[in-house]
């Protein structure tokens, strides 16, 4: 895997869909130390989870990961790409153009099944 892989939510969901443990599966692909998430896919996915287990599971397993922080420039970083992208005719959500912005900040990909994160110039993007 590629040095730091900030994950989108979706991958997480979609293990969770097809009934498997998104820890088990990341962790047999990737090390931890490997594994970034940002605040916007914590909030995606911990919202989404029905049982208490799973929730602590996975808020454990965010807990050691490398939280990439969003500060206020990160925010004005956000809104400058998607006015940029905007004006490219690229309306892409709100939420994926944060995380995109938290990877490029990190120096990482982002694994998504999102074809919205291929408009990103420059960001890096893998498939699950």
């Amino acid at each position: 895997m590629d040095p730091l892989i900030l994950i989108d939510s979706n991958v997480y969901i979609g293990f969770l869909n097809a009934g498997l443990d998104p820890v088990r599966e990341i962790g047999g692909r990737a090390a931890l130390e490997d594994v970034a998430c940002c605040g916007v896919v914590k909030a995606e996915v911990l919202r989404g989870i029905k049982g208490p287990r799973q929730r602590e599971r996975l808020e454990e397993f965010f807990s050691v990961t490398q939280m990439i922080a969003t500060p206020a420039s990160l925010w004005d970083e956000a809104w400058h790409l998607a006015w940029k992208l905007d004006r490219q005719g690229k309306i892409l959500p709100l939420q994926d153009i944060v995380i995109a912005c938290c990877a490029l900040r990190a120096g990482a990909a982002v694994m998504t099944r999102d074809k919205h994160f291929q408009a990103i110039p420059d960001l890096r993007v893998i498939e699950p």
